[in-house]
């Protein structure tokens, strides 16, 4: 799956927009959940990035997440 993230921050004086796209994965019964979420909510993921065999593709694994309102 491929996770979104937008947002800003102030970096010396000045409003800066952070957006990226992140390859992500989930494994077991947490993938089978996350597949039910509609595309375009918006979750606070927890996990840990690891680049496997290529240093150059780093994948977001997912451990856990919680709906944000």
């Amino acid at each position: 799956m491929q996770l979104s993230h937008e947002s800003q921050i102030e970096e010396a004086a000045i409003q800066r927009k952070v957006s990226f796209l992140m390859k992500s994965k989930a494994i077991g019964f947490l993938a089978e959940k996350l597949v039910l979420i509609p595309l375009g909510s918006t979750f606070l993921f927890n996990g840990f990035l690891a680049s496997g065999s290529n240093p150059k593709n780093i994948v977001f694994h997912i451990q856990s997440y919680q709906s944000v309102s």
